[in-house]
């Protein structure tokens, strides 16, 4: 019989090469078995093997086509520098005006050497009594403020989710998450040895029936949310929807990792964790407010579940050091995470008016109505692109890098491999205003010139 791997190989060869191109659609599979004389059976191994390894994409209905962009490990897109074109929408981090002078003023009192002597220290994973206090005032939002007593501390957000995880799911658990989740948690769920599971949502993300049904199949053993500002659609829960799902994971008894990395934009929301304290895990972190490079991440846990979550940061590595959580404490203090989350939020919403005018507009215009869906919040950072037909992802972001922007195709959201959205998400925060209009006006020409072959391409 022959070895899928080995025609795998072959076929990964040609992409890697060029002889085949970005968006080319593989032939169907028992044609493939055919010319190559192998099983139908052999021949959908092979198909596996090549989505596995990220150079195909497999949409149901649809065939198998060569990805745009050349495989990265999960999740990787949104946090390495995945692209040197001059304009790039994948990486998202905000920054406001002044910022490292305003972060600089407040950190020199750490340098005295009495002062570093002991922020140097290692960490513990409860942190300090400061900065529990300072964390606990950070994170309350209306209806829900977290117990000082129940904060833990990691190196950032991501570092915190993996604990969180760790701490609930053995290895072959399945977790509930939304169709479109944080590209990282695919990654720390293949680490862990955790099995992603995809729940039916909609506008306001995963519906309560949805849920019970795939947890009566077969359980569930956590689910992880991002019930404010869900990245990558910015849709945000409504209050009925959360006291919804709440009472169900209440009456399930199922443990739920709610991340909030980017509910500093949108301080109307309230937590989940409000509707099922004793068991929501709560994450959040600086990278957002503050920088990518200077961080920590933020984990607040259910009562008696300290001890647990506290092992779990310690035996992976996870603890926040002891420098960085004097620092966040005295960020906190002087008024510096207060003034940044002020000035980001007054940023997101100007570039959300770019993206208005430079390409929902621009576009409306080009091709009469026919856009596709931007869905986006007006206080979010990045919006989520569901393209105009006939364009497919890969080869929309394809085109895109073509023209020097880069974008994050729809497949590095999606869970299930077979069932990705012919759409990209936008990154709006790291880009100067004008570079993000000029790119936006670009991607409008783009989409409205249609794919090469097609016919206004």
């Amino acid at each position: 019989m022959a070895d899928f791997r080995l025609i795998a190989d072959r076929i990964a060869e040609d992409i890697v090469t060029g002889r085949l191109g970005p968006g080319q659609q593989l032939p169907p599979q028992r044609w493939f078995a055919r010319r190559h004389r192998i099983a139908p059976s052999t021949a959908g191994r092979v198909y596996g093997e090549l989505v596995r390894r990220g150079l195909v994409v497999g949409e149901v209905g649809r065939g198998t086509f060569v990805r745009a962009a050349p495989a990265v490990a999960q999740g990787r897109a949104l946090i390495e520098t995945a692209t040197s074109v001059p304009v790039n929408l994948e990486l998202n981090y905000p920054s406001a005006a002044g910022q490292p002078e305003l972060v600089a003023a407040s950190l020199a009192p750490l340098l005295r050497a009495d002062v570093l002597t002991e922020a140097m220290r290692p960490g513990a994973a409860d942190g300090t009594a400061a900065a529990r206090e300072s964390a606990a005032r950070l994170l309350a939002v209306p209806g829900w403020r977290p117990d000082p007593a129940q904060l833990l501390f990691t190196g950032n957000a991501r570092q915190a989710i993996a604990a969180a995880l760790a701490s609930l799911v053995r290895p072959g658990g399945r977790v509930g998450v939304e169709e479109l989740t944080y590209p990282l948690v695919k990654e720390i769920a293949g680490r862990l040895g955790v099995v992603l599971v995809p729940l039916a949502g909609d506008a306001e993300g995963v519906r309560p029936d949805a849920l019970a049904a795939v947890h009566r199949a077969a359980p569930l053993s956590a689910l992880y949310l991002q019930p404010t500002l869900h990245n990558p659609t910015s849709s945000t829960m409504s209050e009925r929807r959360r006291r919804e799902l709440g009472d169900l994971v209440v009456a399930l008894g199922l443990p739920v990792v709610e991340d909030r990395i980017w509910s500093f934009l949108r301080p109307d929301a309230a937590a989940f964790a409000a509707h099922a304290p004793g068991l929501t895990h709560v994450v959040d972190g600086l990278s957002k407010r503050v920088a990518p490079g200077l961080t920590v991440g933020f984990l607040v846990v259910p009562e008696g579940r300290a001890e647990a979550v506290g092992a779990a940061v310690r035996s992976g590595g996870w603890s926040a050091g002891r420098f960085a959580l004097e620092a966040a404490v005295r960020w906190t203090a002087d008024g510096v995470v207060r003034r940044l989350v002020e000035e980001k939020r007054a940023d997101a919403a100007r570039r959300q008016a770019i993206l208005t005018e430079h390409l929902t507009a621009h576009l409306g215009e080009r091709l009469r109505g026919a856009v596709g869906t931007v869905r986006t919040d007006p206080r979010a950072y990045f919006a989520w692109w569901e393209l105009p037909a006939p364009w497919r992802a890969d080869t929309f972001t394809a085109a895109a890098a073509a023209h020097g922007i880069a974008v994050t195709p729809g497949t590095a959201f999606a869970v299930d491999p077979h069932r990705t959205p012919d759409a990209v998400r936008l990154g709006l925060a790291s880009a100067p205003e004008e570079e993000l209009a000029r790119a936006l006006r670009t991607l409008a020409a783009v989409a409205a010139g249609g794919p090469p072959g097609s016919a206004g391409g």
